[in-house]
C-alpha cells in the first residue's frame, strides 16, 4: 500500500504535514498567545470572561504558589479533578508552568476509581471542586497525594457574585457534602500566596511528557497514556490546518459544553482555543439542557463554533427553546467521541442550519486522527486523516490490507504518544516497533481517502462518548455473592450511541434487577452502570470456558 496515497487526497487548501517542532512546547503556544491576543477573551463561564492577560497573570501566581508553598518539584504529577470552570485553565497552565504534568481526572469519579489513578499516576498534588471532596477524603491517606487545594464553584468571578453563587450552591441547593480535608489548601487563598513570589517558568521540552491522559485503551484497567509536548501541540496544529481558513484567530466564540479533562475537549476546545486567540464558553453542566440552552443565550446570534457528540446533539434539538435561539453565526459544528448518527447530523442541520463535521481520534493520540474539512463534509465518513498523518488497516495477523477492505485501522504521525505510564507490555501490543498506533476499532479506507468506522475490534462499550470496559463491569459485579457469572455488553441506542446490558447467572432467585443495578451504583461511576440486567441460567462459551460477549451481543441484535 502507497502511505502517502491518502496525503493526496487532502482538499487543496489543507496542508500535508505541519512542522510538529514549530513550538517548543505547549507553554512556547500559550505564552505566544498571551502575548498576540492579551486583550482578548480566552474563557468565558457562569457570565465571567478571562482574557488572556488576566489568564497569563493567574495562571502565573498559580505556578509560584506551587513552586514556593509545596511539596512539588518539577516532573511530579498533579492530579486536576474540576469540570468546565474557569479554574481549569488557571490550574492548568499553571501546573505546567511550574514544570509539572497534568492528571487529568473526572471529578465524578468513585473513590475506587480515584484511588487507583493517583496511584497510578504517583500524584502528589491534587485540585478538587469542593463539590467532590468528600469522595476524595475516603481515599487520600492511601495515596501518594501530599498537598490538596480545594475551590468553590465560582472562586474566579468577582465579588459580590462569588459570595452568591458559591452560597447557593452550598447553602441552599446543598450541592457540597461535608468534608474534612485538614491540610488542604482554598485555591483562593493558593493564588493570594502565589502573588508574593516571582515564578521561575519551566521550559519542557518537545519529548517531555505534559499529560497523563487516563483511558482503557481497547480493554482493560485504566492506564496512563504519556502524551508529550509535541504530541499535543502537533495535534493542536494539525486540527487548526484541517479547520483552515474557517477558523479565523481572534474572532470566534465557540461554545464548550464537553469536559475539559476529556482529551477530545482538552485539546479541540482548550488548547486549540488558546493556540488561535479565541474564546471558549465553558459550559459546567451540559447535562442541565435548560440551563444550557441560557447561557448559550448570551451568546444568541454570536456563537460561531460548537463542538459535542451525538448525544447531546439529540438533547438539543428536542429542546424547543434551543431551537429558538439565532443560529446566524454558527458556521462549524464538530462532532467527536462517539459516533455521529446520520438521522443526528440531519437533525442538527435542519435546527441550526450548521452541517456536522464528525472526526475521528482515541487518546493515544491526543487524540484526532481524522477530520472532515469544513469545504468538504462526507457525512457518514469519518474524515480524511489529518496532515502529516499516515492510515492503514491489516488483518488479525498483522498484514497490510488493501483499499476498500476493512481491516483494524492504524495511524503513524507526530500525535501518537509516547506510551503507557509504567506499562512497557502494554505499549509493544499498541504501538509497532516502526510507530504505526493500533487503534482496536475495524475501518475502511475508501478510494477518496474518506474512512468509515465500520465496528470495534474488542469488546469496548462507548457510553456518551465515554469508554467503558465490560472486564471492569464483570470484576465488580461477581463480587456480590449472589452471582455466579456476568457478561456486559454494548446494546445500540439512539440516545447514547450505546447502553450498558448485563447478563447473570445467580445463585439466589431472590436476586433482583435492582439489586444488581444498586449493587453496582455504589462502586462505579453513574455511566458505567447497566441499564438493563438478564438473568440467565447459563452463557455462551468457548470450547475452553471463555464468554463468549460477541454471541450475547448478537444475540440482542436479532431479538430487536
Amino acid at each position: 500500500m502507497n502511505e502517502t496515497f491518502w496525503k493526496d487526497k487532502l482538499p487543496k487548501d489543507i496542508p500535508q504535514t505541519i512542522d510538529s517542532h514549530q513550538y517548543e512546547s505547549i507553554l512556547s503556544v500559550f505564552n505566544d498567545s498571551c502575548r498576540k491576543f492579551s486583550n482578548k477573551i480566552a474563557f468565558t463561564n457562569l457570565g465571567y470572561s478571562l482574557i488572556f492577560k488576566e489568564l497569563d497573570h493567574l495562571s502565573a501566581n498559580f505556578a509560584a504558589y506551587l513552586q514556593n508553598e509545596t511539596t512539588l518539584k518539577p516532573g511530579d504529577r498533579i492530579a486536576i479533578q474540576l469540570p468546565n470552570v474557569l479554574q481549569y485553565p488557571i490550574v492548568l497552565f499553571g501546573a505546567m508552568r511550574a514544570g509539572l504534568v497534568v492528571v487529568n481526572t473526572n471529578p465524578l469519579y468513585t473513590d475506587t476509581e480515584i484511588e487507583h489513578q493517583f496511584n497510578d499516576s504517583g500524584a502528589k498534588g491534587l485540585v478538587v471542586l469542593a463539590n467532590m471532596a468528600h469522595v476524595v477524603q475516603e481515599v487520600i491517606t492511601r495515596t501518594p497525594v501530599e498537598n490538596v487545594i480545594i475551590t468553590e464553584l465560582a472562586d474566579v468571578l468577582p465579588q459580590p457574585k462569588r459570595f452568591i453563587i458559591n452560597s447557593v450552591v452550598k447553602y441552599i441547593k446543598k450541592m457540597v457534602p461535608a468534608y474534612s480535608l485538614p491540610n488542604s489548601v482554598q485555591f483562593t487563598k493558593a493564588l493570594k500566596l502565589g502573588e508574593k513570589y516571582t515564578m521561575k517558568e519551566a521550559t519542557p521540552k518537545g519529548e517531555d511528557v505534559a499529560v497523563l491522559q487516563y483511558t482503557g485503551g481497547t480493554t482493560g484497567v485504566a492506564k496512563g497514556a504519556m502524551l508529550t509536548h509535541t504530541n499535543i501541540v502537533s495535534n493542536m496544529l494539525q486540527v487548526q490546518a484541517m479547520l483552515g481558513a474557517d477558523l479565523k484567530e481572534g474572532s470566534e466564540i465557540m461554545i464548550a459544553p464537553l469536559p475539559l479533562y476529556h482529551i477530545y475537549s482538552f485539546t479541540v476546545s482548550c488548547l486549540g482555543m488558546i493556540k488561535s486567540g479565541n474564546n471558549c464558553v465553558l459550559i459546567t453542566n451540559p447535562r442541565d439542557i435548560p440551563g444550557f440552552v441560557k447561557e448559550l443565550e448570551a451568546f444568541n446570534g454570536k456563537f460561531s463554533y460548537f463542538v459535542g457528540l451525538n448525544t447531546l446533539f439529540v438533547a438539543l434539538c428536542n429542546d424547543e427553546d434551543f431551537k429558538g435561539l439565532d443560529f446566524s453565526a454558527l458556521h462549524n459544528t464538530v462532532s467527536g467521541g462517539m459516533a455521529l448518527q446520520k438521522a443526528v447530523a440531519e437533525r442538527w442541520q435542519e435546527v441550526t442550519g450548521c452541517q456536522i463535521g464528525e472526526g475521528y481520534g482515541m487518546t493515544e493520540a491526543s487524540p484526532v486522527v481524522t477530520v472532515n474539512p469544513p469545504s468538504a463534509v462526507k457525512l457518514g465518513t469519518i474524515g480524511l486523516p489529518v496532515p502529516s498523518t499516515e492510515l492503514k488497516v491489516i488483518d488479525d495477523e498483522g498484514n497490510d490490507l488493501p483499499i476498500g477492505e476493512a481491516g483494524e485501522l492504524c495511524c503513524r504521525g507526530p500525535q501518537v504518544m509516547k506510551g503507557y505510564w509504567q506499562r512497557p507490555d502494554a505499549t509493544a501490543k499498541t504501538i509497532t516497533e516502526d510507530g504505526w498506533l493500533k487503534t482496536g476499532d475495524v475501518a475502511v479506507i475508501m478510494e477518496d481517502g474518506y474512512s468509515k468506522i465500520v465496528d470495534r475490534k474488542k469488546d469496548m462499550i462507548i457510553v456518551s462518548g465515554f469508554n467503558v470496559y465490560p472486564n471492569e463491569l464483570e470484576d465488580v459485579l461477581v463480587t456480590h455473592p449472589d452471582v455466579l457469572e456476568c457478561a456486559a455488553v454494548g446494546i445500540p441506542d439512539e440516545t447514547t450511541g450505546e447502553q450498558i446490558k448485563i447478563f447473570v447467572v445467580t445463585n439466589n432467585s431472590g436476586l433482583s434487577v435492582e439489586d444488581v443495578r444498586s449493587f453496582m451504583r455504589e462502586r462505579l461511576t453513574a455511566y458505567k452502570v447497566p441499564k438493563m440486567v438478564e438473568f440467565r441460567d447459563d452463557l455462551p462459551k468457548t470450547n475452553v470456558g471463555k464468554i463468549l460477549r460477541r454471541e450475547l451481543r448478537d444475540q440482542e441484535v436479532v431479538a430487536a
